[in-house]
């Protein structure tokens, strides 16, 4: 019994980890990329537009989080207010390796390991991740000349090629 506890324990622990691949990640430069990607026009207030605003401080639990206030319609936001990063607990260094995870096309469990975190925030993070990337690729208008490869598909044989050959052979397709 015991030599099968201590293999469940072997199968079952932790691979330990070389990096933390957060330390990797600066907050500093996290926020700034944010900024530069969102506004590289310079910031606009995303409640009405207005390109006239103020910095109005930094967050007190986040420094490289800038504030800003709106001086057309007065209303306040930061540099992560309706993106997909606003309203979650885990650092903005924790989303930016999500990402950089997900384009290394690793599993959420993987993901949830090198993360150190849960594996349902994990599964959470990935799915708002990848909804926030859908909604902002731009919907592709097809126009002009459209040209699409021919494609045969035989149903009703899975896994019998023998039926499809003769049926090819005595030429009783459909087609």
């Amino acid at each position: 019994m015991k030599v099968l506890d201590d293999l469940d324990r072997h199968w079952n622990r932790e691979p330990p980890t070389m990096v933390n691949i957060q330390d990797l990640f600066d907050d500093a430069k996290c926020f700034q990329t944010i900024r530069d990607m969102r506004w590289s026009d310079g910031v606009a207030c995303p409640s009405c537009g207005s390109a006239s605003v103020v910095k109005n401080g930094r967050d007190d639990t986040q420094p490289d989080r800038q504030r800003y206030e709106c001086k057309n319609c007065r209303k306040r936001f930061d540099d992560l207010t309706d993106t997909v990063f606003a309203g979650h607990h885990l650092p903005l260094r924790t989303w930016v390796a999500c990402l950089y995870l997900m384009g290394l096309n690793l599993s959420g469990l993987q993901i949830a390991r090198e993360l150190g975190i849960d594996k349902s925030d994990a599964r959470d993070m990935i799915t708002t991740l990848r909804r926030g990337i859908v909604d902002r690729t731009p919907s592709e208008t097809l126009s002009g000349e459209v040209e699409c490869d021919e494609v045969y598909i035989v149903a009703g044989h899975k896994g019998h090629p023998e039926a499809v050959k003769k049926k090819t052979e005595t030429g009783d397709d459909d087609a």
